[in-house]
């Protein structure tokens, strides 16, 4: 018996070539993906540069293309070819001991702590989206349009 399939919805796709490099800083931020509950960056950092703690709400998966960095609190480092995953809840500090490219695939929100433990921030895929776009406006470079969504 012979089996047909249905096409299902198209594949999307994106190439990195197509995506501005903008600068936030010690930052560099190429934005893949954005969807309500996942968005997908890709960030080149500064040695010396260091996020403050933080966790996320979803899981988190990270590519190291490039670099040597680690979470301060296990003190482990991360250099290219090394792929991690995050649990949901998992608070650390990200400190980037050699110039890094890293990408990232987070699910749900970014929530950072000032140094006394209370929230002083939160960032999702949308408001990512929002700073690359500003970002973009600010160097002059048009918005891309290939983001994945």
């Amino acid at each position: 018996m012979l089996m047909t399939e249905t096409l299902g919805p198209l594949v999307g796709h994106v190439h990195s070539d197509d995506l501005p490099w903008v600068d936030a800083g010690p930052v560099g931020l190429q934005v893949l993906r954005v969807s309500a509950d996942t968005w997908v960056v890709r960030n080149r950092f500064r040695a010396g540069f260091q996020l403050p703690k933080h966790k996320h709400t979803g899981g988190v998966h990270a590519y190291t293309f490039s670099g040597r960095w680690q979470y301060a609190e296990y003190g482990i480092d991360y250099v290219g070819g090394t792929f991690i995953y995050e649990p949901p809840g998992s608070i650390h500090t990200l400190t980037i001991l050699e110039d890094s490219d890293i990408l990232f695939v987070i699910e749900g929100a970014f929530i950072e702590f000032a140094p006394d433990g209370s929230i002083s921030g939160v960032t999702d895929g949308e408001s990512t989206l929002n700073a690359y776009y500003a970002l973009c406006d600010a160097a002059g470079i048009p918005r891309p349009e290939g983001i994945l969504q």
